[in-house]
């Protein structure tokens, strides 16, 4: 089912991120992790693509392994280390398999790497309008509710976002958030521009003190006072962590709900028992 007309019903929906192993050796535990998520029913699961695109044959396995399990899948495609060709032939393979959801991104800047005057993909609305032109993809993008760490301020970021929109986004998905306040602030400046597609929130349980540098540099998002007390008092205690970060994330959520947004997205790292205990704080919520 395209994500688009899951997102029309206007009721709640969460959904879960998963990632690809990095060898083919491991995509069996992969699946049996999606196996055991697919158990707590999300609306839908997304799977990324690997790093500059290296696990972008088994994103393919796992999403036919998401859809086996009888959830709709969403595939990231990245587009700026790829070539045309290869971009061509990864949207041919999606349609093969079936799968009919893309989140289409840019792609994360590797280290070293150099623009050169043959690249063909510079920005994620150039591959948004290349998807677009096959007809056949319900197509989501990102956005950033504290500004993509390229802008320079947040009206640029927001005009960059509306033009990814008007070129046909379906849906948008946002990085991660601790401050529902920024978030809310997000929202209104998204209408206040006209960008009026659906806006799913990103929400990453932090279950490891060691997860949280290198997510707050992903997302250029920025830490409240009552999280850094979280960490401060829990961190150097894995099992008190793990417990306070998923009490943090599903307050998170049930603020979000309490405040009219219904669309959740879970970067689960690929750990189906903290997208579990989320789901069972959540039960009678999400039915409600």
């Amino acid at each position: 089912m395209k994500i688009n007309e899951i997102l029309k019903n206007k009721k709640v929906t969460v959904s879960f991120e998963v990632f690809p192993p990095k060898e083919w050796a491991k995509l069996a535990d992969t699946k049996k992790v999606i196996s055991e998520m697919v158990k707590d029913k999300p609306s839908f699961m997304s799977v990324t693509y690997g790093a500059s695109g290296t696990a972008s044959g088994y994103a393919t396995e796992i999403a036919n392994a998401i859809r086996k399990g009888g959830i709709s899948p969403l595939s990231h495609l990245t587009c700026l280390t790829s070539t045309k060709e290869k971009i061509d032939s990864v949207l041919d393979g999606f349609e093969k398999n079936g799968i009919e959801n893309i989140l289409a991104l840019r792609g994360d800047i590797p280290k070293d790497f150099v623009m050169s005057e043959n690249q063909y993909y510079h920005n994620a609305y150039e591959l948004v309008t290349e998807i677009k032109a096959r007809g056949n993809f319900c197509i989501g993008g990102a956005c950033y509710p504290e500004t993509h760490p390229e802008s320079h301020n947040r009206v640029e970021d927001i005009a960059h976002l509306k033009e990814k929109v008007d070129c046909g986004l379906d849906f948008l998905t946002s990085q991660m958030f601790f401050d529902n306040g920024v978030f809310y602030d997000f929202l209104e400046m998204c209408a206040i521009k006209g960008i009026n597609v659906p806006v799913i929130a990103g929400i990453m349980p932090i279950t490891n003190a060691k997860m949280i540098r290198r997510s707050v540099e992903l997302s250029n998002c920025s830490l409240p006072k009552k999280f850094e007390k979280i960490m401060e008092r829990f961190g150097e205690n894995p099992d008190a962590m793990k417990q306070a970060g998923i009490i943090y994330a599903t307050e998170q959520i049930i603020d979000l709900m309490a405040n009219g947004v219904n669309n959740i997205h879970i970067y689960t790292m690929n750990k189906p028992d903290v997208a579990h205990n989320i789901m069972k704080g959540l039960s009678a919520i999400i039915n409600e």
